[in-house]
């Protein structure tokens, strides 16, 4: 029976190329359809790793299992005199908080910057987005150590905040250039018309121009969730407590310099996919636009 349920497992997981392959083939729009048939391949030897056991010497048989899944989501912290907490949870929850952080931060300084280099001239503005620029030239990484000893000065070593503020280092630029090229392609007419109706330029900003740069904000907040979301090396180094981690840095380990828990590591894996999938299907409407929302100048 073990055997049976396996191989009906195995059999559905191994078309997941060609099913992905076929969607994309008949011109599906479904965004999540659009994976490429290398990225279901990967998908696909994940799946057989965290749901299935390894045979081993002298017994071939290899059965459907959730064994892994529940190692990797039952894992608990016991600290002296404190009751046993659920560990995976809460580093699930430092990660989404920690990224919602980061997109909302982006955002909120993002918005109003992009918005003033769209539409008006001022001195050192030239300047100040060929810095923008430069900034975008240097790995995340090489601004650790100084990142490092900035959170240390201010006592925020080992928190959430100071993790959000290293993040929006590298966000905030992003996201302004994105935003800027979508506020150019906005006409000037609408807001003039606003203003001509007994609007402000504030109450125009807030009615007219932020509706219609809403699906290029939610690209660009998703963005920002998804680079937080996935990046390990600062997480690893500005957070010192177990409790604290955020899931890339839980999922490094189950491999270390001498051996790989490899069905552990892929049932991890795919549930640390699974928030940035569910808010990719959710938000697909906005991706398209929003992507090509500063592609050209209107």
């Amino acid at each position: 029976h073990a055997r049976d349920q396996y191989e009906a497992f195995r059999a559905y997981v191994q078309t997941l190329p060609e099913v992905v392959a076929a969607y994309h083939m008949a011109g599906a729009n479904d965004f999540l359809v659009h994976v490429r048939v290398r990225d279901a391949d990967h998908l696909r030897d994940f799946a057989i790793d965290a749901f299935t056991t390894r045979p081993e010497v002298g017994h071939l048989e290899t059965a459907l299992v959730f064994e892994h899944l529940r190692g990797v989501v039952g894992s608990t912290l016991k600290n002296p005199g404190e009751p046993e907490r659920w560990l995976f949870g809460i580093q699930l929850l430092n990660s989404l908080v920690i990224s919602l952080a980061t997109a909302l931060v982006g955002i909120l300084i993002a918005v109003p910057t992009a918005y003033a280099l769209a539409r008006f001239e001022f001195v050192g503005k030239d300047a100040g987005l060929r810095t923008l620029l430069a900034t975008q030239m240097f790995p995340a990484v090489a601004s650790a150590i100084p990142l490092y000893l900035i959170l240390d000065a201010l006592g925020l070593l080992g928190s959430r905040s100071g993790l959000v503020l290293c993040y929006a280092n590298t966000s905030v630029p992003f996201a302004i250039f994105q935003l800027r090229g979508a506020f150019e392609t906005i006409p000037k007419d609408l807001e003039e018309a606003a203003m001509v109706d007994g609007a402000t330029r504030f109450e125009a900003f807030i009615r007219v121009v932020l509706p219609a740069a809403r699906p290029a904000i939610a690209v660009t907040a998703l963005f920002a969730f998804m680079s937080a979301y996935n990046e390990f090396v600062l997480a690893h180094t500005m957070l010192g407590r177990e409790d604290l981690y955020t899931l890339p840095v839980v999922l490094q380990r189950y491999i270390s310099q001498f051996s790989a828990d490899w069905p552990k590591f892929a049932a991890g894996s795919l549930l640390v996919s699974l928030p940035v999938m569910l808010l990719f299907y959710v938000a697909q409407r906005h991706l398209v636009a929003g992507l090509t929302s500063g592609g050209v100048k209107g």
